[in-house]
């Protein structure tokens, strides 16, 4: 018994079209699970960017702000690297977590 299959799937055109697109779907490079994943990344990564173009606006904002009042910039300097005058003495208490039983 022998099968018979329509002429145009014989076609040498229908062959190389569907050799072409099983190539492109599963074993080239740029394959759609590829470009799924990569636009995902992009999407993640651009979500980041976002975030970082708002903290880096806090961040200019808190340095304008620092620059120009010199008495927060003293307590900034007190509060965050524990600066202090020549005449002073600074202490820093450490609070100590409850101990767990």
């Amino acid at each position: 018994m022998r099968i018979r299959l329509p002429r145009f799937i014989r076609s040498f055109y229908f062959i190389s079209t569907v050799t072409f697109l099983i190539w492109m779907v599963f074993f080239d490079a740029n394959d759609f699970v590829t470009q799924y994943q990569m636009s995902k990344k992009l999407n993640d990564l651009e979500t980041d960017k976002e975030y970082y173009v708002q903290k880096i606006a806090e961040v200019q904002k808190d340095r304008t702000e620092l620059m120009s009042n010199p008495e927060l910039l003293e307590k900034y300097a007190r509060e965050k690297y524990y600066m202090k005058r020549p005449t002073e003495e600074v202490f820093i208490l450490v609070k100590k977590k409850p101990e767990k039983k």
